[in-house]
């Protein structure tokens, strides 16, 4: 990761100030993927497209029907507390504690019969389609946005195709990263994976373009490293790579204090606070994420709060739902008023939903047979709900969407024709990205 060191003020939950560092995932993600991320990117004859896709991930598992799927005839340890509210959509109701995301139904669209999840706590099902356990080809299988690397490369220059905020947590399966294509399509992560640190001392954004004084400042470079001609020895594709990392674009689109303060009002201050496994609840992200794929980024993901609610389901809804509520519905709006609701999508969701039924701690368990999904953007065609559930909310009754047909439909949105596309296993033998899933029709 590389550190610079600046002199604004504002502070994380740990004391230590906002801006008064930077991190920067460095020349490493996962090792050293940036210089071969830009060579990947070349290679595969990118940066025409124009499309982007920022996926907020749920990590735990949300409960649907307190959420998108309410089940008012159902009995009372089912149904819940919360009540249906009606939405921008005529004869659509959502939970209560979604005012804003019912206010922006019209632009988006709740999927209420996910399936194909297994009762396991982990990213994979959400950024592969597959399960964590499945039977994977040699090298496994990528996540989506390692896929739309490969297959386009980056859409600009001087700024990462594929960049991931989610932040690190103490379960590790959250953290794991499918390795096909390769880490040069690893998601770059501007707070470093703890990898091959770096610190600049010293040095504000602006000596940061004189990359003499970049290589210099390199703590833990040897002495002789850079005697040997290091940057007159590099390729150009390692050049690039000290480019978007002293660019200035890269580290503005990061730095959200520079939208107007009412745009930061209203997508609102998350909680910080990290409890146990869980990710933090940060609101900022989810602009950053609009600033990133505005500058250029193709896939932008981001984890929000930790939603396994085995116990006191209700009190957790209702100090983190409102937060949700805020983030997404301004994210929405904000990609609406910028223009940018058709080229970029939003996908929102966890790996699986929970129990029907509460438990004797107040809390719901995990679910794998149905769970719930947003979309928003992307030009589709929203304002709708698609699939349903059975009296419970246990089983999909109507429509069941697989998780696969969820990404197809992401893939499709950036241009890729899922039917034909394939990648190669560590063996050579070819793979199609979706195992023969296709878009959701209702969207398209």
């Amino acid at each position: 990761m590389l550190s610079i060191y600046g002199n604004s003020s504002g502070r994380f939950c740990d004391g230590l100030s906002r801006r008064n560092f930077l991190k920067i995932g460095g020349l490493g993600m996962g090792g050293l993927a940036l210089p071969e991320l830009l060579k990947a990117s070349a290679n595969s004859g990118g940066g025409k497209r124009e499309k982007s896709i920022i996926m907020i991930y749920l990590p735990g598992g949300p409960p649907h029907q307190d959420m998108y799927d309410l089940k008012m005839d159902a009995p009372r340890e089912i149904r819940g507390e919360f009540k249906p509210i009606p939405t921008s959509v005529p004869g659509v109701q959502i939970s209560e504690m979604l005012p804003k995301i019912a206010r922006q139904m019209h632009r988006s669209t709740a999927i209420r019969s996910v399936v194909g999840a297994r009762d396991e706590h982990s990213n994979h099902i959400c950024f592969t389609g597959h399960p964590l356990g499945a039977q994977r080809p040699p090298g496994g299988w990528p996540t989506f946005g390692a896929v739309i690397s490969k297959m386009q490369g980056a859409k600009n220059p001087a700024m990462p195709p594929f960049v991931g905020l989610e932040n690190k947590m103490k379960h590790r399966p959250y953290n794991a990263t499918p390795q096909k294509p390769g880490v040069a399509h690893k998601s770059f992560r501007p707070e470093g994976d703890g990898k091959a640190d770096m610190t600049l001392k010293g040095i504000d954004l602006e000596r940061l373009k004189d990359r003499m004084g970049l290589l210099k400042s390199f703590d833990q470079f040897r002495r002789d490293v850079d005697a040997e001609g290091l940057m007159d020895g590099m390729d150009a594709f390692n050049q690039q790579a000290f480019g978007i990392l002293t660019s200035s674009r890269l580290a503005e689109a990061l730095d959200y204090t520079k939208e107007d303060p009412r745009t930061i009002e209203m997508y609102g201050k998350g909680d910080k606070t990290v409890r146990g496994d869980a990710a933090p609840r940060i609101l900022e992200q989810f602009l950053v994420a609009r600033r990133l794929v505005e500058a250029g980024v193709r896939v932008v993901t981001v984890a929000f709060s930790f939603w396994d609610w085995h116990g006191n389901n209700y009190g957790n809804a209702r100090k983190d739902m409102p937060m949700f509520d805020q983030g997404v519905s301004a994210l929405i709006q904000d990609l609406h008023d910028r223009g940018l609701n058709k080229d970029v999508a939003v996908c929102v969701w966890g790996e699986f939903g929970r129990t029907p039924k509460i438990n004797k701690n107040g809390g719901r368990d995990h679910w794998p047979r149905v769970s719930c999904a947003l979309l928003a953007g992307g030009g589709m065609k929203h304002g709708q709900v698609i699939g349903a559930t059975d009296r419970l909310g246990g089983e999909a009754t109507e429509r069941p969407v697989h998780f696969m047909e969820v990404l197809a439909t992401l893939y499709h949105h950036v241009g890729i024709d899922v039917a034909a596309a394939t990648l190669p296993d560590l063996s050579g033998r070819p793979q199609f990205i979706t195992d023969g899933h296709s878009p959701i029709h209702e969207l398209i």
